[in-house]
């Protein structure tokens, strides 16, 4: 399909190449850090981006803003001890406080330049409190903080025992003195409106001091540390009618959310499992601690971990399951929660925003120490499901390749209705094929979105030819009266392939077309159930069972006026009870048993389960049972097959015995 649009789209990067290179020259009226293209479009420079976010425009009115290549969804990484800094047009690296490149420049542009190393410093490592009580403020101050800290870690006693509750009381500890002690630091220096200082290996800080008791109205500020965030009110930092300066504190802790871990989270559910997703973070105002605030603050956070977790597999038909969500990632944004000198993860007053990829975007209506858990929910395995999924599907395949064989080879039923048979059971026996070996292959999710697209396919095109089946009954059942197929043929044959194979690909094609990204979970490979993208499967589903019902009970009618009219004639109540045993075989194993995965809530959901897995497995089987171990035709067609086997084997063995027998009459 790319092929027509090549040469065009090549010849149009050439002539935006040379306009590139010819922009000072053009003719067009672009704004400010934009340039022309074509002498009819107007582009952004690299590193800015139009306010409507289009790559060409015409609209006189629009503006190339400035792209923060440092903030989400970006995120340049520097490298240890660097940090991004965002310039008009672009960005650079820059190492902490306390480092220096070996070069000796000021900047670099990405990680692979990083040669950020430690600068020796005459200052002795001290107490915190020895720390914010210095009254003479030198540069690297907020880095004795840091030493200190990273001192902590090493000498930390409570940790080596294990105790939960010492270990609790030494992080609150910890935390409530590094806030301290960063606040007083800034608020010797109210001068110094922003310091920062960044240590990937431990923890890092930024501070904000404001003396002009918020001069302007609705101001924010936002604080930025190891590519998380927190954005809070100016009105919420100086606290009213608060005189002189007044700080804010933003630390990020790289290694602390592997000390007061997931385990300190007594919220969750026993069957989840839960982690820490992202570092602790700790937000702090003085000189007044204010924990109430009137304003929310919003907090990002960069996860620690953007893979996706891969469960065992659970039911193996639980695709069709509404109510489950295997390996459903929920976040949870919570804060620590002192109470006394002890503490522990909890959820009040903290509320999820936003979760994507790589980041989590949480409010807050108070200050703390906060952080972002994943809970991986899931439900317990069943192996009995699974055993009885195997069996079933082996056994419905098995079925499904002999009845197709025998609609194939057997002569004496070849008409319209077998012909819907055979599509049928090639349709189940490919759809339960994949299923079976093919359901759980997610490692590969181009992969897995066309297995599960194919799955999809599959399994409405064996329901499409259900409904087709069901409607070539009921006009059997109509002109039953003259038992004469050619005008119910004719019609059918012109329909059936169309509709059979094109209404399901159609439905797939639009469904593909809308969102893609959908085909496919975490641990299997179907439709998600996000956006009630399910829906594309179970719509057409539900609509063509309540179309299989109304024909139903309009065959049971038709069936009961003509046996009411009928003379007692043998071959036309063997046809009418034929077709009725069908037509309830239709209904009940082709139809209404997949509403069983629907109905798998409450208390008799287990139960549900099983019956569901039990009939849809056993599909196959039923098929062959009614449609060709039930016909008569066929079974006398079986009958012809063994007895020439039989007369085959016997004449073989009269052959075999009267040559050996000769030489001994001789």
């Amino acid at each position: 399909m790319r092929g027509p649009s090549l040469h065009p789209g090549l010849c149009f990067l050439l002539s935006l190449s040379v306009v590139m290179d010819q922009k000072t020259t053009a003719s067009c009226n672009c704004p400010q850090h934009a340039y022309c293209v074509n002498d009819t479009h107007c582009t952004c420079e690299h590193g800015y981006r139009s306010d409507f976010e289009q790559q060409f425009f015409t609209f006189p009115l629009t503006t190339c803003q400035d792209i923060n290549e440092c903030d989400p969804p970006i995120s340049i990484y520097c490298g240890a001890n660097a940090a991004c800094k965002n310039v008009d047009g672009g960005f650079h690296c820059r190492c902490n406080p306390g480092y220096k490149l070996l070069s000796g420049d000021t900047q670099f542009q990405n990680s692979n330049e990083n040669t950020c190393q430690k600068t020796t410093s005459s200052a002795t490592t001290k107490d915190m409190k020895d720390v914010s009580r210095n009254p003479v403020l030198e540069p690297n101050e907020l880095q004795h903080v840091v030493e200190t800290f990273q001192s902590l870690l090493t000498n930390n006693t409570p940790l080596g025992t294990g105790e939960k509750g010492a270990v609790a009381t030494w992080a609150t500890e910890v935390l409530q003195t590094v806030e301290s002690a960063a606040l007083e630091t800034a608020l010797k220096s109210p001068e110094q409106k922003i310091q920062e200082i960044h240590n990937n290996n431990t923890v890092a800080i930024e501070t904000r001091v404001v003396t002009d008791n918020c001069s302007e109205e609705g101001q924010i500020f936002s604080l930025n540390t190891h590519m998380n965030s927190v954005d809070i009110h100016c009105n919420d930092i100086v606290q009213g009618n608060i005189q002189g300066p007044t700080a804010i504190a933003f630390i990020s802790y790289s290694s602390l959310g592997n000390i007061i871990n997931a385990t300190f989270f007594e919220e969750a559910n026993e069957r989840d499992r839960v982690y820490l997703n992202s570092e602790v973070v700790s937000a702090a105002i003085r000189p007044q601690r204010n924990l109430s605030l009137s304003k929310s603050v919003i907090l990002s956070f960069q996860h620690v971990k953007t893979d996706t977790l891969s469960l065992p597999r659970k039911n193996m038909m639980s695709p069709f399951y509404l109510q489950r969500k295997p390996c459903r990632r929920k976040a949870f944004c919570v804060y620590w929660k002192s109470s006394g000198e002890r503490g522990q993860w909890s959820r009040d007053g903290c509320f999820l925003m936003q979760v994507n990829e790589s980041h989590t975007i949480c409010s807050s209506t108070h200050l703390s120490s906060f952080a972002v858990l994943m809970a991986f929910s899931h439900q317990e395995e069943d192996y009995a499901l699974d055993v009885i999924t195997y069996v079933g599907l082996g056994l419905s395949l098995l079925c499904l390749l002999l009845a197709a064989l025998t609609f194939l080879l057997c002569k004496a039923i070849q008409n319209t209705s077998t012909s819907i048979h055979l599509q049928l059971a090639i349709c189940l026996f490919l759809a339960h094929l994949l299923f079976l070996t093919a359901i759980d292959r997610t490692e590969i999710k181009v992969l897995c979105a066309i297995i599960a697209g194919a799955l999809h396919y599959l399994y409405l095109a064996s329901f499409t030819w259900m409904l087709l089946e069901g409607l070539h009954l009921f006009l059997t059942a109509r002109n039953l009266t003259v038992v004469n197929y050619s005008s119910v043929s004719r019609v059918m044959k012109k329909l059936m392939f169309p509709v059979g194979y094109g209404a399901p690909a159609i439905i797939v094609a639009i469904s593909a077309a809308s969102r893609p990204h959908l085909y496919g979970t975490c641990d299997r490979c179907w439709l998600n159930l996000d956006q009630g993208f399910i829906w594309s499967f179970l719509a057409p589903v539900c609509a063509i069972i309540c179309v299989n019902l109304v024909i139903f009970l309009l065959i049971l009618w038709i069936l009961k006026r003509k046996l009411s009219s009928l003379n007692s004639e043998v071959s036309t109540i063997q046809n009418i009870r034929m077709l009725t045993l069908k037509a309830t075989a239709q209904l009940f194993i082709l139809g209404c048993t997949w509403c069983l995965g629907v109905l798998q809530v409450g208390p008799a959901a287990v139960v549900m389960a099983y019956l569901f897995t039990i009939i849809n497995s056993l599909q196959g089987v039923f098929i062959f049972l009614v449609y060709c171990l039930l016909s008569q035709q066929v079974r006398k067609w079986f009958g012809e097959i063994m007895k020439s086997k039989s007369e085959s084997e016997t004449y073989t063995l009269s052959t075999k015995f009267g040559a050996d027998s000769k030489p001994s009459e001789s």
